[in-house]
């Protein structure tokens, strides 16, 4: 799908579900079935007894729909975005639209028969009378059904009549026969323009000026363009936004793990510290140890019985301080540089050392 067309209906679902009442209008009374048929459950109208049956909005100011924005409106204070709405009006109903049979054979004479009828239909649209200029063209549009002017011309009636969605589907169909025609830009502009669709109004009309160049196309590109370059200049703002929150988040996540990665790591460094080893001593004496001339491991060396009875050493294992410091030698062997001056520490040192058979 065209990702603008997915960016209205995100900012119209956003709308709706800050002000449900909206549903109720009768153009909406199709989408609001729907909604129903999907199981979904609308607030009745008589939560919302100032909404009926609403005339054409002309000359009034009123807020647009938001586009999607990732903060809630209470967050923003301009979650809402100002826009002159004056002159657009209510999309008009679906009605039964003729475009003719594309499978038929045009021959020459139906071809001068259907440009008869637009003829007579140019002249009713003289008189001002736009219901016969619709007939007349939608008789020409029967006899000749693939020529893409006879759409544009009954689409501009629509248009003058106010019915916006009608000129829009004969402009569409109109471009899908010949997109190089300025004529269906132009009139599928204005009838975005009556929508108040400025950002589509604006995109029709420049293309309109550009194939080729009209002065009542620019006039309304003129009118129509700031309206579209607010809204886009907003959307984008939000977008903005968004990416800034979700880089904000994706930070708060990494930094969180990496705490996490550091947290498991040392829980894993004490764990292997804490394994089993001479008298409770963490880690036991690994080999190389400074200060020990490279005593080996303790565990299961001879004279460990007689070590382990020696009141002296037993003693030694019950000094907090002493025990604080073989933990601290355990995790990391250099530190016996700091006990060095601590006679109790290095009294024991000396005499584990000479029972193993190491040099203090």
């Amino acid at each position: 799908m065209d990702p603008q067309k997915l960016r209205d209906l995100d900012a119209f679902v956003q709308y709706c579900r800050g002000n449900p009442k909206v549903l109720h209008s009768a153009e909406l009374r199709f989408f609001k079935e729907w909604l129903e048929s999907m199981g979904a459950t609308i607030p009745p109208q008589a939560e919302h007894p100032e909404f009926t049956e609403s005339p054409k909005k002309t000359n009034t100011e009123e807020k647009a729909a938001p586009p999607s924005s990732p903060e809630p409106a209470s967050e923003s204070e301009e979650s809402e975005l100002e826009i002159d709405n004056e002159g657009v009006i209510e999309p008009d109903p679906e009605e039964p639209h003729e475009m003719g049979d594309e499978t038929i054979e045009v021959t020459e004479e139906l071809m001068d028969q259907a440009n008869e009828k637009k003829v007579e239909a140019i002249n009713a649209l003289g008189e001002g009378n736009l219901d016969k200029a619709v007939e007349y063209f939608t008789e020409a549009i029967k006899l000749n059904p693939r020529l893409a002017i006879l759409y544009a011309k009954r689409a501009s009636v629509y248009v003058k009549m106010q019915k916006p969605n009608a000129a829009i589907r004969d402009c569409n169909k109109a471009i899908s026969i010949n997109p190089d025609s300025a004529q269906p830009y132009k009139w599928r502009g204005k009838a975005h323009r009556l929508l108040g669709h400025w950002e589509e109004a604006a995109k029709d009309l420049a293309t309109a000026c550009k194939l080729d160049y009209d002065d009542d196309a620019s006039a309304m590109l003129k009118e129509v363009q700031p309206r579209a370059q607010k809204i886009i200049d907003h959307r984008r703002k939000y977008e903005r936004k968004s990416e800034e929150k979700a880089m904000k988040e994706r930070l708060e996540r990494a930094k969180k793990a990496k705490e996490e990665h550091e947290k498991a790591r040392k829980e894993e460094e004490a764990r292997r510290a804490g394994g089993s080893g001479f008298g409770g001593f963490p880690g036991g004496f690994p080999g190389g140890m400074p200060g020990m001339g490279g005593m080996p491991g303790m565990a299961g060396m001879p004279g460990l019985n007689e070590l382990l009875s020696d009141p002296e050493v037993l003693a030694a294992m019950q000094d907090p301080e002493i025990m604080a410091a073989f933990q601290d030698v355990a995790q990391n062997p250099a530190n016996i540089s700091k006990y060095q001056n601590n006679p109790k520490v290095m009294n024991l040192v000396g005499k584990l050392s000479t029972k193993f058979g190491a040099k203090p």
